[in-house]
């Protein structure tokens, strides 16, 4: 399709559309500033406005700097550049339909998530259309702060599909932020709490002898790695699902301060998913994670899972005092002997080992199945991972050092 050629002072809606676009390519999760803004209005100036494809190609020079950012740009221009009827068919893509005994189309990585973040609040004038006149098309995504507490306690497994989608989206802003270890080796400190003589000694060589100060060090700080292994069999599907949007945006937040994030998804085999979550782009991450993990909503051999994990992995990864977070409901079909086994080579291997159980969102709970029996002795935190709020909760759980009231209350619960 042939466009008219635009002059950019003369047709001043074309760069409020720009703005709008890197608005949407925000919402989307890629770095679009004022200054791509600026760059996209310059490079269109240059490269003029005669083809969609050459149209395409200069905006994506302009604000993809990533090749994982490309399939998320591309959904998020096809669905931006159109004619303005186009909220009809994102509504339709993002909404369940009954198309009869026809085969429904999978999205593709980052179509969801585009069109997500075009109605999510988005407000706009329609693009420059050969067409016709472009109408505003205002998005009232509003959402109040109770809605927000209310999906915070609401579980995973009751969840729509649109207070899932929702769900995602607060799950992405969640950090875990992990205070560090103190190591044994030493770093220079002007106010350190022990003193260096090493160094006192060679200034003061410098000196003639003389000394004139004392230097100090302190013991230097280091981070630890986290671990999670992630039950997919099919009675934790749901909250597998969530657990793994969170350790994406755990694994992809700068600031959390983890030396590494490794995670592992089990079910009747183990798969190591670690390599899918460096992937910027989750929907992208978790569609390689479950291509992979073939195992997913199959049975659970939990023992026999753990027993690969502490032969093949255990050494690699949960060196310098790792973290490890365990997710599963427990419910095993092997050997409770084998189990308890190989959770207590895992817990003397890791530093801290938490374990998330959906189950115990019940007040009634009780370990009654002897899989969950083997297990808790040989866990530093037991929790519920079963909505948002108990996930928020896992930073308490990661600093708090050893608490002789947890290991009471699990004893209790065996009791």
């Amino acid at each position: 399709m042939q466009y008219p050629s635009l002059d950019l002072p003369e047709n001043p809606r074309l760069t409020a559309n720009l703005t709008h676009f890197a608005r949407a390519l925000r919402a989307a999760g890629i770095k679009a500033g004022p200054g791509k803004v600026i760059e996209a209005t310059r490079a269109v100036a240059a490269m003029g406005f005669t083809s969609r494809a050459d149209f395409h190609a200069t905006l994506t020079a302009v604000f993809v700097s990533r090749p994982e950012e490309r399939a998320v740009f591309d959904q998020v221009f096809r669905l931006f550049w159109r004619d303005p009827r186009y909220l009809e068919h994102m509504m339709a893509m993002m909404l369940p339909a009954i198309r009869g005994v026809a085969e429904e189309r999978r999205a593709r990585p980052g179509e969801k998530r585009a069109a997500e973040a075009l109605l999510e609040g988005v407000t706009r004038d329609a693009p420059d259309l050969p067409e016709g006149e472009g109408e505003e098309v205002e998005i009232d995504a509003a959402r109040t702060m109770s809605g927000e507490e209310r999906l915070k306690t609401l579980d995973f497994e009751q969840m729509s599909n649109a207070e899932m989608a929702e769900a995602r989206r607060m799950l992405a802003r969640l950090s875990l932020p992990v205070p560090p270890i103190l190591s044994r080796r030493m770093q220079p400190a002007p106010h350190g709490r022990h003193p260096d003589w090493r160094a006192t000694m060679r200034a003061a060589l410098r000196t003639g002898g003389e000394v004139r100060d004392f230097s100090q060090k302190n013991r230097r700080p280091r981070w630890p790695a986290l671990v999670l292994l992630c039950d997919i069999s099919g009675s934790m599907s749901a909250y597998s699902r969530a657990v793994l949007h969170y350790l994406h945006a755990v694994s992809n937040h700068k600031g959390a301060g983890w030396a590494r994030v490794h995670g592992f998804t089990f079910g009747t085999r183990l798969t190591n998913i670690t390599r899918h979550l460096a992937r910027r782009d989750v929907d992208e991450a978790l569609a390689a994670a479950g291509a992979e993990a073939r195992d997913w909503q199959g049975g659970t051999r939990i023992g026999a899972c753990l027993r690969a994990f502490n032969r093949d992995w255990s050494r690699r990864v949960l060196g310098q005092g790792a973290v490890v977070i365990l997710v599963s409901d427990g419910l095993d079909r092997g050997e409770p002997e084998d189990l308890a086994r190989e959770m207590e080579r895992l817990h003397l291997s890791a530093r801290r080992l938490i374990w998330l159980n959906p189950l115990l969102r019940w007040q009634e709970f009780a370990p009654r199945a002897a899989g969950i029996r083997a297990m808790l002795p040989h866990v530093d935190s037991f929790r519920a991972g079963h909505n948002i709020a108990a996930l928020e909760g896992l930073a308490e759980a990661i600093s708090r050092p050893d608490d002789m009231g947890e290991k009471a209350r699990l004893m209790a619960l065996l009791n």
